[in-house]
């Protein structure tokens, strides 16, 4: 699938309609959202490592689907989106319906999963930046590396960099952390504490092998 296809099939999906801010919900755009997949799940994740075509992937904090509906588009075997918030998973359903994906959508806190047992091959998410509630990064990423086996594909802060590298590595037994790419993320007007009209976020799309 060619990077326009897929970019246009993606801005089809509807956004949040009434954004939660105790959520740091922000819509996944499908510019961001094809660039990343394209280029590296697509591109890089399979000439490279093998991380999505025919494996079971997870998005956490799935939100409307973008990222899960996005690597099922380039080739995973099965996609299981989780999310706490029912109104988002309703969005991402219908998503997926309309573009005839099956998707299994999971209401859940990713922090209460079971753990039993590891159900994924690769989890990819975009996961809260911890503005509003400190921390919040890090307790989806330790989830996601108790449950993947092969590789999580994470948007991190760019400010958070070190941080970052240095809990996968030390706290979560990273073998290996990368920043594979720097992309900007376009954040609009949501909420009443947003000053400006739109505001670009620098972020690291990070690949972490288990």
């Amino acid at each position: 699938m060619k990077l326009k296809q897929l970019e246009g099939l993606l801005g089809t999906i509807e956004q949040f309609s009434n954004p939660k801010m105790e959520l740091e919900q922000y819509p996944t755009g499908s510019h961001i959202a094809s660039r990343l997949v394209y280029m590296f799940f697509d591109l890089q994740a399979e000439s490279t490592f093998g991380d999505i075509d025919g494996k079971v992937v997870a998005d956490f904090g799935c939100g409307c689907g973008t990222l899960g509906i996005a690597s099922a588009l380039v080739g995973a075997e099965h996609i299981v989106g989780v999310d706490v918030d029912s109104h988002s998973l309703e969005i991402a359903s219908l998503n997926a319906e309309n573009l005839e994906l099956d998707i299994n959508f999971i209401q859940c806190d990713v922090k209460k999963l079971s753990l039993r047992e590891r159900f994924v091959d690769t989890v990819v998410m975009n996961p809260p930046f911890g503005t509003r509630k400190k921390g919040a990064d890090m307790e989806f990423l330790l989830v996601a590396f108790k449950v993947a086996p092969q590789a999580i594909y994470s948007l991190h802060k760019t400010s958070t960099r070190e941080h970052v590298k240095r809990a996968a590595l030390r706290d979560f037994n990273a073998t290996n952390a990368e920043v594979t790419c720097e992309l900007r993320f376009d954040v609009p007007h949501l909420y009443k504490f947003h000053k400006k009209k739109e505001v670009d976020i620098a972020v690291d799309l990070w690949r972490f092998v288990p």
